[in-house]
């Protein structure tokens, strides 16, 4: 009998730990950024689709530590968001690290993280700034919900210039 439950208790112990493994290897799969990307490579790919879907590019600029950035990633995924963005861009996301990674790409335009991340930058197909983000306008993403990042997108595919 003790035997038995002995045997139960590791078997229980063996199983708690790999569901416990589990748990912490499945973050990394819905991470938004990938941090091995070169993001020169993923515009100019990008670039090329956007020209050929009529669609602009929309440059998203953030590191997977940072809460403001997963939000901003998941209301991409959900809703009218995702269906706007699906619609109106080819996305690339540009890992940032600690801010310390990617800086030459930034550098390209500007600095739009100088003020914080998640920051933006639309281009047309042409590789022309429509806009970017200058002053941290989505560095709160948390605090302006899924509504707040519908609605800033929204106004910001009425702009013109390019497709």
């Amino acid at each position: 009998m003790i035997r038995r439950q002995l045997l139960l208790r590791c078997c229980l112990l063996l199983l708690s730990g790999a569901l416990a493994g589990a748990a912490l290897a499945a973050p990394a799969a819905t991470l938004p950024y990938d941090e091995n990307a070169e993001p020169t490579a993923q515009l100019q790919s990008a670039l090329a689709v956007a020209r050929d879907a009529h669609k602009r590019v929309l440059l998203v600029f953030g590191a997977n530590w940072c809460g403001d950035c997963r939000a901003l990633d998941s209301a991409f995924h959900e809703g009218p968001t995702r269906s706007l963005i699906e619609q109106r861009y080819v996305v690339v996301k540009v890992d940032v690290g600690h801010f310390d990674k990617n800086l030459k790409f930034c550098t390209l335009y500007d600095m739009p993280i100088a003020k914080g991340i998640p920051s933006v930058v639309v281009v047309t197909p042409r590789n022309e700034v429509v806009y970017q983000t200058r002053a941290g306008e989505l560095a709160d993403a948390r605090s302006m919900g899924k509504d707040g990042i519908y609605d800033f997108f929204k106004e910001l595919s009425s702009r013109p210039a390019g497709y």
